[in-house]
């Protein structure tokens, strides 16, 4: 099992750069993991994508489906008192914004603080830094 951000899930739902790259890690494992507010995230940005032009409603529909399916048959990290406490602490050692914070904090808490045994999935390259900092290993190598 792994933990997947929002920004890989993202690129497993609608064609992007990332696509293959994230379909290549779903096919490796499939057992996801990820933060209880992470569908929240991908809907948000999933229509952000069709206000600005980039995807079409239908094709969104489509991916909320999608959606749907994979965190029916995923782990969601629901703890929010440990994530938020975890997430404080990681805004104080990491130059994160409050949502990525929120991400790795649920990350280390689906880990149950062994991080060096868990793999972070995100094309965010500023959370993949911090996860890397906490012991993560990130996919891909924050750039």
């Amino acid at each position: 099992m792994r933990f997947w951000d929002s920004s890989a899930i993202i690129p497993l739902l609608v064609g992007q750069s990332g696509s293959a790259e994230a379909d290549r890690w779903f096919g490796e494992d499939a057992q996801v993991a990820l933060w209880t507010f992470t569908p929240v995230e991908v809907v948000s940005a999933l229509r952000r994508l069709v206000r600005e032009g980039a995807l079409e409603e239908g094709t969104v529909a489509v991916a909320e489906e999608r959606l749907d399916e994979l965190v029916r048959t995923c782990h969601v990290v629901i703890d929010v008192e440990a994530v938020k406490a975890g997430a404080r602490r990681l805004l104080r050692l990491h130059p994160l914004r409050a949502a990525d914070a929120l991400q790795l904090g649920a990350a280390l808490a689906w880990s149950a603080g062994d991080a060096p045994s868990g793999v972070l999935h995100t094309f965010d390259g500023r959370l993949g830094l911090a996860a890397r900092r906490e012991g993560f290993h990130v996919l891909p190598a924050p750039r």
